[in-house]
C-alpha cells in the first residue's frame, strides 16, 4: 500500500506499527452478564468479570485511542447497522438457528421470533444470546432443557475483535475460529464486511467457512511479510490455505509460518510475540529461543517452504532488514512468566515507537520505556479475564503506511 493509496483509503493494513487511523473494538454488553460458574470455562473465560467495571476500562482504553486521533468504530454499531438490509437479517437468522441441539420445533419457533426484531434487538439477541426461560416455543426440547439454559449461546469473546477478522493490505480475511464457543463470532463479523456501507465493495480473502484461522495468529510485519502462528487455534492447513490466497491476490511475498509450543497462555502468536517498532518486537523469553519460523513463498504455480530457522532470523531475512531487536518480557523467567499471563506480550502499536499496554505488567512496561517505547498504559483488571490484552480487543480497519 503506497502513500498515495493509504491517504485515501477507508481500510488498509500493511505492518504492525504503522500509524493506526481506524479500529474497531467490541463495547462489553449484556454477553459477559450472561456469564456464569456453570458455564464460564465453555465460553472460555478464566473468570466472571464485573462488567460496569469492564465497560469502565474499555472506554478508556478507547478514549486512549481517540485521543491519539484514532477513529473507533463499535462492533455492535456496525452490526445493528448491516442488520437493515433484509439479506443480512435472512442470514443472520439463518446462520444462527443452524444448530442440530434446537430440534425442527424450536428451530422453526426462532427463525420467525427472531425476523420480527427490529435490527438493533435482533443484534442484541445475536450478541447476548437467548436463553429458555425467555422464550414461548413449546415442544419436547424446551420441555426438557432447564430454564436457565441458552437456545442461543452468548458471545463474551466478541469483545477480542482481532480474532474474527485481520486486514492484509486492502483485503479482509474473516477467519474460522477453531472453538465452538467463537464459531458464530465471524458469521456476525462477515455481515458486517458483506452489508455495512463502510466495506462496500472491500475485497475479502479469506472466510469463515475455510480451514481454522485466528487473527491473533496473524501478524503483519512489513508491507508482504505475514508472521502466522500455527497452534491450538489456527491449523497447518489454515496457514496453507491463506498463503495461497494472499500470494493469489499479492498481498504478500512470504508467510511465516511459526509453530507455537501449547501451553495454557499462549493459544495465539499475539501472546508471545507482538512487534512494538519496525524493527523491534517484544517476545516471551520462556519461549523466544525455541521459536522457529517456515518461510513460505510461491513462484505462482506451487509453494515452497523453507528449512525452519529461528523466529527472528527468518523475519529479518523475509523483511530484508540486518536484525530485528529483541524486547523480552519480565526481569526473570518467573516475572516473565506472570507478565505473559497478564497479556504483557500483548501490546496494541499506534506507531513505530508507541503502543497500549496494561498497566499490571509493570517490569515490562519499564522494559519498553528503557528501549525506547512511549507505552501508553491502561487497566485491564477486568477486561483480562478473558486472556486478552489490548492488541486482542482491537480490529485495526486502516493504518497509515511508515515513513
Amino acid at each position: 500500500m503506497t502513500e498515495a493509496q493509504g491517504a485515501g483509503r477507508a481500510y488498509g493494513v500493511d505492518s504492525e506499527v504503522g500509524p493506526l487511523r481506524t479500529v474497531m473494538l467490541h463495547r462489553p454488553g449484556n454477553e459477559l452478564r450472561r456469564l456464569t460458574p456453570r458455564n464460564n470455562d465453555k465460553l472460555l473465560f478464566d473468570g466472571i468479570p464485573w462488567v460496569g467495571r469492564a465497560q469502565e476500562e474499555h472506554d478508556a482504553f478507547a478514549q486512549a485511542l481517540r485521543d491519539r486521533n484514532v477513529e473507533v468504530l463499535y462492533l455492535g454499531e456496525l452490526l445493528t447497522e448491516a442488520l437493515g438490509d433484509p439479506e443480512a437479517r435472512a442470514r443472520a437468522v439463518k446462520g444462527t438457528t443452524e444448530d442440530l441441539r434446537l430440534g425442527d420445533t424450536l428451530r422453526d419457533y426462532l427463525r420467525s421470533s427472531l425476523a420480527d426484531l427490529d435490527p438493533a434487538r435482533l443484534a442484541e439477541a445475536l450478541m447476548a444470546g437467548v436463553r429458555n426461560d425467555e422464550v414461548r416455543a413449546g415442544g419436547l426440547v424446551t420441555s426438557l432443557l432447564a430454564h436457565e439454559d441458552f437456545l442461543i449461546d452468548p458471545l463474551p469473546n466478541l469483545l477480542f475483535t482481532r480474532d474474527s477478522s485481520v486486514w492484509i493490505q486492502d483485503s479482509v480475511a474473516v477467519t474460522s475460529l477453531a472453538m465452538p464457543a467463537r464459531m458464530r463470532e465471524t458469521q456476525l463479523t462477515e455481515l458486517i464486511y458483506g452489508f455495512h456501507p463502510r466495506f462496500t465493495g472491500a475485497d475479502k480473502v479469506y472466510d469463515h467457512q475455510l480451514e481454522h484461522v485466528e487473527g491473533g495468529d496473524v501478524l503483519a510485519l512489513g508491507p508482504g511479510v505475514l508472521a502466522v502462528g500455527v497452534g491450538e487455534r489456527t491449523t497447518p492447513a489454515g496457514v496453507e490455505r491463506l498463503a495461497r490466497r494472499v500470494f493469489a491476490k499479492g498481498l504478500a511475498h512470504t508467510v511465516l509460518a511459526v509453530p507455537i509450543a501449547q501451553q495454557r497462555a499462549t493459544m495465539h502468536l499475539d501472546t508471545v510475540c507482538t512487534m512494538v517498532d519496525v524493527d523491534a518486537v517484544l517476545m516471551y523469553p520462556n519461549m523466544a529461543e525455541e521459536m522457529r519460523a517456515l518461510a513460505v513463498t510461491t513462484d505462482g504455480d506451487q509453494l515452497h517452504v523453507a528449512e525452519p530457522e529461528p523466529f527472528l532470523v527468518a523475519a529479518a531475512k523475509a523483511l530484508g532488514i540486518d536484525t530485528l531487536r529483541r524486547i523480552d518480557t519480565g526481569l526473570d523467567p518467573v516475572t516473565a512468566e506472570r507478565e505473559q499471563w497478564d497479556d504483557g506480550n500483548n501490546t496494541l502499536a499506534l506507531a513505530p515507537r508507541v503502543c497500549i499496554a496494561y498497566e499490571r505488567t509493570v517490569e515490562t512496561n519499564a522494559r519498553l520505556e528503557e528501549s525506547g517505547i512511549d507505552v501508553i498504559r491502561i487497566s485491564g483488571s477486568e477486561l483480562g479475564s478473558g486472556r486478552g490484552g489490548p492488541r486482542c480487543m482491537s480490529c485495526p480497519v486502516l493504518r497509515a503506511p511508515v515513513k
